[in-house]
Formats: structure tokens, sequence, C-alpha cells
């Protein structure tokens, strides 16, 4: 038997062969090769995840007196989905320097019963010594156009690995991925009765004025049996009779009990996920059952282990990108800031070090990685980093 008869046999003992070949024989009828549907897949792709999305303020919540809301809709193709908890990276020009922020989509995504998303809300809470916040409250108005690029981020439950008791720890304007994730919850319920969801939301403040959503929640959470929310201020006024102090190990176990079977979520200034993470460690709260957004480089680099001795914050060093130019830079400002300072970009996302977008090679010099970097072996091998949250240490050339 030849080996092309050999062939033919074994083909059509694979299942489905023959259905392939009666499918080809009518598509030769009508003498159709797809050619209609070229570029039909790429299309559906950037529907769903566009790089860029032009975004229009369509309204402006004041929420606290540090805090807004903006409502964003789109100028152009339908707001693509997103998962509760995800980020969107908003693009904005101040003053001629071109820079971006991620911010947490604080509006629920859609259910089965509504497909269309009309906006995204971004909840922004003031950062006194920060930059694009300022211009954020201070300056934009309904109207505005912004660039964005998609949904993006891990910081968002499965239901798989994460199960349905859930416990999410939140400070200041972390609250924003947590209000969207109730949101869904409570969509998720509605659609499906038998889904038993459990969510404790524990949220820590400074000050009783930095609620965010505080009369939404309340309201919420006396409508709907499987939402538990407990406030924890650390700094009350006098005769304040609501909870206060630190989400210290001991306060987390008394409010949510045995820990051991439950999801954590961890979402604030990188300086409370921090203290949180220590808290949940004493608890022996295994690592896999612990999910954080971080949220931002460190702010105060130079009082980390590594940080080089005797090296003044306030230090500036010459930086060269390869083939475009040189700046000053201060060892304590992420060098992708500095960057933008400059007038230099790359692209970037999350500016947390966990993207890696804003990847770039250092081909002379030294930096300083703090742990939000997420290197792996091989980038500290050959000189890769991610930008954004990278502190120059001393002359440096690097390759975007």
């Amino acid at each position: 038997m030849s080996n092309s008869s050999i062939e033919k046999n074994i083909l059509h003992a694979v299942d489905g062969y023959q259905k392939a070949l009666d499918h080809k024989a009518e598509l030769e009828k009508t003498g159709t090769d797809y050619t209609e549907q070229r570029g039909k897949v790429e299309s559906t792709i950037a529907k769903l995840h566009p790089k860029r999305l032009t975004l229009e303020v369509a309204e402006i919540i004041q929420d606290t007196p540090t805090t807004k809301t903006f409502r964003l809709v789109s100028t152009g193709l339908p707001l693509p989905p997103f998962q509760a908890g995800q980020y969107i990276n908003l693009f904005v020009n101040i003053d001629g320097v071109e820079t971006a922020r991620p911010y947490a989509i604080s509006s629920a995504p859609s259910s089965s019963s509504n497909s269309e998303r009309g906006h995204y809300d971004l909840t922004v809470k003031i950062v006194q010594e920060g930059y694009v916040t300022h211009y954020l409250l201070d300056r934009v108005k309904v109207g505005d156009q912004f660039e964005s690029t998609g949904p993006m981020g891990t910081f968002y439950h499965n239901p798989i690995f994460h199960g349905n008791d859930l416990v999410f720890l939140a400070g200041g304007s972390g609250i924003a991925p947590a209000m969207s994730m109730i949101k869904h919850f409570i969509k998720e319920n509605d659609t499906d009765r038998s889904l038993s969801y459990k969510f404790h939301l524990i949220y820590g403040n400074s000050y009783v004025d930095d609620v965010i959503f505080d009369e939404e929640l309340k309201a919420l959470e006396e409508k709907h049996d499987f939402l538990t929310i407990t406030r924890i201020i650390s700094r009350p006024p006098e005769g304040y009779e609501g909870r206060t102090g630190h989400l210290k190990a001991e306060v987390i176990e008394e409010l949510v009990g045995d820990v051991s079977n439950k999801m954590f979520y961890v979402c604030g200034p990188t300086s409370f996920h921090e203290f949180c993470e220590a808290q949940l460690q004493s608890l022996n709260v295994k690592s896999r059952r612990v999910r954080v957004e971080c949220n931002g480089p460190p702010k105060n680099p130079e009082t980390l282990e590594g940080w080089p001795k005797d090296l003044a914050p306030e230090t500036e060093v010459s930086v060269t990108i390869k083939g475009q130019g040189t700046f000053k830079a201060r060892v304590d400002e992420p060098l992708l800031n500095s960057m933008e300072r400059n007038g230099f970009t790359t692209e970037n996302a999350c500016r947390s070090g966990e993207c890696s977008l804003c990847r770039c090679k250092v081909s002379k010099g030294k930096v300083f990685n703090p742990p939000e970097a997420r290197l792996r072996v091989t980038d500290e091998q050959y000189g890769w980093t991610h930008s954004c949250v990278v502190f120059p240490t001393e002359d440096l050339e690097i390759i975007v």
C-alpha cells in the first residue's frame, strides 16, 4: 500500500475528519473561502482589549472634602468589559507634562442581564504630596476628555480559587475596588440565589470625614445579608462611639473569626498594605489566601533595607536615555516620574511593578529596586528593571 493510501486511511479514521471534508465541499459550492470575514477576529479583540480608550467626564461627584468620583463615558466604541477590582491607566497632560496614573474602577461591571457598560467610575482621593490627584480634583471639569488603557489587573475575585468567604481590608481610596466587588456580588446574588457569598469589608481611615461612600455603604449593608461592614477610625474626634485604632492582628481575628478558609483582599496606600500583610502573616494566613493590590512605589525609599548607605534622598544624578537625551533626576523619585517631568516617556499602565510595560535596561550605573519591583531572576542578571518603581542611585544610562 502506498504512503498516500496509508495517510488517507489514517485521516479517515480521525473523528470529525469526514465532517470537515463534507463542510469543505459545501463551501466550494458557494465559493466562499472566508475572505469576507478577514479582520473580524482582530476587530473583536480590539473591542474587548483596546490599547486606548477616549473618555469624557460626564459627571463629577464630591464624595468627601478630599475625594471625588469621576464618571467617564466613551466617545467612541462601547466600553469593554472588566472584572470587579480592575483598573484603567488614565493619561493626563499637566501643563505640558505627559504622565499617567492607574485608578481602580469603583462602578460595577455589567451583569448577564445588562451587557452594556454605560460608564466607568474612578474614585480619586487627594494625595497631598502627589502630582496628578491635585490636577484631577482641582482643575478637571465636566466635558474634559482623556485617553486611557482598557481595564487591566489581576486584583479580582476568582470563584474557583478564592471561594465565597471573603474579607476585604481597605484603607482610604482602597475602597474603590471593594465597592465594585460589592456591587458585583449584589448582581450575582440577584441572578443566582444559590450563591452564598459572605463579604466582610473592614474599612480603615484616619478621620471620620475621610470615609468614602459612607451613606451608600450603610444602605447596602442594611439591605443585603451577605454584606458586613466594619469602619475603623485611627484619629477619631472627641466623643466618637465607633471602633477606633488600627487593623492589628487581634482586631482582624476578633472581627472575622477563624481565618483559615477565608480569602483576604488588601488595598490602600503602600504603608497600609504592608502593615496588613504583616498582620495576616502573624495570623498564619497562607500567602495564597491574600490578594494585594499594590498602590505605587514606596514613598520614602531611603528608609528601606538595601538603600545605599549615606545617599541623601535629595541627591540628584544624571540619567541618559540612549539615543534620546539626558536629564537630572532625584534619587528618591521613581525613574518613570523623572522621565516624564523631563519630556521623556515609555509605555506604562500599573505604575506598581506588575504589568512590565515600562521595562527598561540599565546599561550603565546602579539603581535601587524595592520589593514592589517584582523582578525575575533573569531581569536582575541582565539589567532589566521597571522604570515605574526603580530609583536611580548614581549616574545612569538606560535603554527604553
